[in-house]
């Protein structure tokens, strides 16, 4: 993901966990990170590698902090645990700066091993970890994702499938009789990036 942070130097990162993203990213570049870590059992770690670490849940960390603060917010597998994304997003606007760009990675529910299990076994189990993980309390596709974007206010600049698999033969024939209309399902994720449209952002103003 650090290839889709754009230039920035403040740095809000939601859902920070350890802090790993973040001394990658401090490795690499002259910036300050902000973070929000809701757990208590990554917060003495993630301290190390951040200049501010809020220790509360999304919502309440976000509201503790002031309006235009920020190049860059970072939701790296975050909005899909909370309970209402839309209107934690439409809370970012507030925080960024007119330039300023929410960049995320959310999964893919339209993964191929997800569907093989839906369509194939009429499972839905979740799991430990991954695109089931029992936390998570929303599920998206490439459009849903796009959409939780622009009802939230923002205009979808880059949308990317990562962590990419290998078709099985069965799976590359069937998304070719399907004129490739399966081509998303070899991705876990995507990352986005997104700005304020100039619409909400004239309206924020106002």
């Amino acid at each position: 993901m650090v290839r889709f942070v754009p230039a920035a130097t403040h740095i809000l990162e939601v859902g920070c966990g350890r802090g790993g993203f973040a001394a990658t990213l401090k490795a690499q570049r002259q910036l300050h990170i902000t973070a929000i870590e809701p757990f208590e059992a990554a917060v003495a770690e993630a301290k190390q590698h951040v200049d501010w670490l809020i220790h509360a849940d999304v919502e309440r960390g976000m509201a503790q902090l002031l309006d235009g603060s920020f190049d860059c917010i970072i939701f790296n597998d975050v909005l899909e645990h909370l309970v209402d994304p839309w209107a934690v997003l439409t809370d970012a606007r507030r925080l960024l700066r007119p330039s300023g760009a929410v960049v995320a990675s959310i999964p893919n529910m339209r993964h191929m091993p997800v569907l093989k299990d839906l369509v194939l076994k009429g499972e839905w189990r979740y799991r430990d970890e991954g695109v089931m993980d029992r936390t998570h309390l929303r599920f998206f596709t490439k459009v849903s994702i796009r959409e939780l974007f622009t009802v939230s206010g923002y205009t979808v600049q880059q949308i990317e499938g990562i962590n990419a698999i290998k078709f099985p033969w069965k799976f590359r024939l069937l998304n070719r009789l399907a004129l490739n209309a399966l081509d998303d399902a070899r991705y876990m994720q995507f990352a986005v990036v997104a700005h304020i449209d100039q619409y909400r952002r004239s309206e924020r103003a106002s």
